[in-house]
Formats: C-alpha cells, structure tokens, sequence
C-alpha cells in the first residue's frame, strides 16, 4: 500500500458446510452421495479445504469459515484446521488486523429470525470465532449475505465494525462498489459495508472459461472500466462461495493461488482485505441499504420462507417455515417461563450458552452463574435440558433446508430431525408435548418428487430419541404417553 492513490483487489470466499450430525450421536451419517467418500465433508475437504490450506491461500484471501464447518475441521483434521488459524495469525502479527472474518453460528437468514435470534447466532458465532482463533473478530460474513438494520445494528452492538454485500442490496441504484460506506443505525452506532462486483463475482463463481489462466484474469481487470477513474483510491471485491475453488470446479484451488500471489505483478492492482483497506482507508459516505436482501435471491428472503421462482416446486417451503417458527416461539415459552424467577436474564443465558457448547464451562457452572438466588438440582437439570432444546431449536433454522428446490434432501431433513429433537429436550424438561401440534403443521410438508412428508421425519427422530434416552426421565415427572400413527416403523 505505497501508492498515495491505490487500487486494491480483495478476493472474499465464503467457505461453509450445513451441521449434518445426528443430533442422538453428534456423529455424521454415511451419505451416500458422497461416494467414495464417508460423507460430503470429507469430499469437500479434500478437494477444497486442504489443498486451500497447503498452498497458503488462507493468508492471501479475505475468508469466513461456517462455525460448524470449523468445528468439523478441528474435530476430524486438526492439523489443517491449525494451518488456518496460523495464516490468519500471520496478517494479524504482519499489519495488526486480520483476513478472517467470522459467521452466525448456524447460517441461519437473520432478517426472518427475531431479535434475540439475531443476537444469540451473532454472539456464538462470534465466541466461536474468538475461541478458534484466540483473538475478536473486525468482521462478519452475514449467511446469504441476508441483511435488515436490525441485523447490521445487532452486528454493531456486538463490536461487529464490517460487513461484505451484493450491489443490488444498496438502497440506490448503480451504487459504487470500488468504494466503502457507513450505514448510520437506529441504536447511534454505525457500520461500514462493502459492496462486492456482481459481475467479476458471478464469472468466478459460474463461469469456469474465466477462470482458466489466472494472469489472464488479473490483466482483464485493468481494462474492463471497473474503476471510476484511473488513479483514484479504489477497492475491487469479488465475492465467492469458497468451495467452488477446487470442488465445484477442479483446479481453482491453483487459480486462486496464482490469482493472489503472482497474477497482479505487472498491475496497478494490489491484493488486499477488508480490514487492512478499511484501516487506511476508512469509509467517507454514508448510505442506506434495502431490508430483507440477499446476494443469493433476488426475490429478497422468499428463498427461504415463502418460496419463490429461484426454485421450482416451492410450495412446501411457507408451511415448513411456518411450522418452524411455531415450534421455535412454543420453546421459547417454555424456556422462559421455566426460567421466570430462577434465571436473572433468560435470554442472556442463552446467547452464553455457547460457552457450553464449546466445552469452556459446564452446563450447571452457567446455569449457576445465571441463577437469581439458589437452585435445587432439579431446577439446574430441567434448564439444562431446555438450553439443549434451545440449541436444536436455533440449528433446526439453517438456511440449507429451505435453498433447494425439494423437500426430499438431506438438508430439510436433517432441519426437520433437529426440529423433533428440540420438541424431545423440551418434553423432557418440562411434560409438555409439542409433537401433535408440530405434526399437524408438517403434514402439509412434501416432496413433490417423492412425496415424503415431513411429519414422517419428524416421528422416526423422535421415536430414536425417546429410545436413546429411554432412562432419561426426570425424577417426579410423569411423561406423556406419546405415540405416532403417522410413520409404523
């Protein structure tokens, strides 16, 4: 950054996996079409994730990486998943602020959540961020780039100082995105916003042509009139799924490689990422962005609540959200009137309860360090098991179940086997059954290929659960007798 009128070019990859255990065993199923492979992470890891870290792309590249998708990778391949975090260290020790940016925790699409959803997946993810990488996040990849104010002024309350969106997500047209700006919030706090280049950004992502050569690439930018104005300071951002880079399309692991170290010899352009450009140059305009947008769909984030023309057959996916979201609102309940008078801040116990998950502390040392006055051990265990639930409930939203275009894929059903396990933990805690109302609502949930219904998902999880945990029963609790016509096995 020597030039007193720089271009810089930042490469963002967006690199996440939906969570795909078993809720019962914590451990992923085979699946089946990832053949030869056990399951779809090992397949993309080895295509994508590992041979990224080996050539050191991870410190050359602005990055997310899903917390769930992170917490695999160090579960199963700690090795590369340590090489991440040393090439992040390694900007952080070379310019003070880092390439990495972190990610709500479950890739759920805020904007349709609440907000203690909001701030619940803001703050685990940002926890987890800090737990992996052992410093705070500058930055955060929203899932689907899906934004509202009350996202980004739950972004900003959280000390969230950047985020990256699609063009079209700006509140006027033509907006330039060689440029940062500031979006002034309702709360007083601001925060500044990046616009990646629609069209650089989709040729990477679904045009394997332009991604051959990677020299050749690099001197296209310089006369494609992507700049407003030669020698003006200036910011190109490409935004791209990370695993595109050597899974969906073999061999641009290489591209990116030589793309980021090589390629811009010879150019005015200068690699570079968004917290090390915003720190020389920080953002000088202000502008409004357009709520409930997202780089993914531009029909909002219909994609991914009432269906829209992205996906054909989209009528299952109003009523599985709906059905979702009177599950979600009915724990909700519960939790809180469980927690009425033994919790100081429910909800501030849920959104610390990532302190559980990443095993920093046990569920009864949180529940105590919450309580407002003593608890017996039945209290501590009964709120215990409706933080489980609140866990499944907020896993059982991820944004994979609704973006294709059928029910009958894993990715709903993994969705709906999380939904029955949330409905089990909350049975468990407090006797009351949420299933005959859940099953009513997902009966309306099916394939148009299959013609699986939803509420057959929903029996068999929850049939596994109460065998599971068979010996699970709270001491001076009567569970209901709980049976399900819908499914015989």
């Amino acid at each position: 950054m020597t030039s007193s009128n720089p271009q810089g070019l930042c490469v963002h990859a967006h690199f996440y996996q939906p969570t795909r255990e078993d809720p019962l065993t914590g451990k992923i199923p085979q699946e089946p079409g990832a053949a030869p492979y056990h399951d779809w992470n090992e397949k993309i890891f080895d295509t994508c994730y590992r041979p990224i870290a080996e050539l050191n792309v991870f410190e050359r590249i602005s990055f997310n990486i899903g917390p769930t998708l992170f917490d695999w990778i160090m579960d199963n391949h700690p090795e590369t998943g340590r090489q991440i975090v040393a090439q992040a260290h390694a900007n952080l020790e070379r310019y003070g602020v880092t390439n990495a940016l972190a990610q709500p925790y479950h890739h759920s699409i805020l904007p349709l959540g609440t907000y203690q959803d909001k701030v619940t997946q803001v703050r685990w993810g940002i926890a987890d961020f800090e737990h992996r990488y052992g410093f705070k996040p500058q930055g955060m990849w929203l899932p689907e780039a899906g934004v509202d104010l009350e996202t980004l002024a739950v972004l900003a309350e959280c000390g969230i100082q950047f985020t990256i969106l699609a063009p079209w997500q700006a509140a006027v047209p033509n907006v330039d995105v060689t440029q940062p700006y500031r979006v002034i919030l309702a709360n007083g706090k601001e925060i500044t916003v990046i616009f990646y280049q629609a069209e650089l950004s989709s040729n990477i992502s679904f045009n394997p042509q332009a991604t051959v050569n990677a020299d050749d690439f690099a001197r296209s930018l310089i006369y494609r009139n992507l700049f407003p104005r030669a020698g003006e300071t200036s910011l190109l951002t490409i935004a791209s799924d990370g695993e595109l880079y050597g899974h969906h399309q073999p061999f641009r692991d290489r591209f990116l490689d030589r793309l980021m170290d090589g390629a811009l010899s010879g150019t005015p352009l200068q690699a570079t990422f968004p917290a090390l450009w915003l720190r020389n140059h920080p953002a000088e305009q202000t502008i409004a962005i357009r709520d409930n947008t997202s780089w993914s769909c531009h029909h909002g984030v219909a994609r991914w609540s009432t269906g829209c023309n992205c996906t054909e057959h989209s009528d299952w996916k109003q009523p599985f959200f709906a059905a979702m979201q009177w599950l979600g609102g009915e724990i909700d309940r519960i939790y809180l009137d469980m927690s009425a008078g033994l919790i100081r801040d429910a909800w501030e116990l849920r959104h610390a309860y990532i302190q559980v998950v990443l095993g920093q502390v046990s569920a009864e040392e949180l529940i105590r360090a919450h309580a407002a006055h003593m608890l017996d051990d039945g209290q501590v265990r009964a709120l215990d098991l409706m933080l489980k639930a609140q866990f499944e409930r907020q896993r059982m939203f991820t944004s994979c179940g609704w973006f294709f275009e059928d029910f009958d894929r894993i990715e709903p059903r993994n969705n709906v086997a999380y939904a029955a396990q949330a409905a089990w933990w909350a049975l468990l805690a407090s006797g009351e059954d949420l299933t005959e109302g859940m099953l009513d609502r997902l009966h309306e949930v099916a394939s148009w290929r299959s013609g699986l219904c939803a509420d057959i998902i929903f029996c068999r999880q929850f049939r596994k659960a109460s065998q599971f945990y068979k010996d699970w029963a709270l001491p001076k609790r009567t569970l209901p007798e709980w049976s399900c016509e819908t499914c015989s096995d």
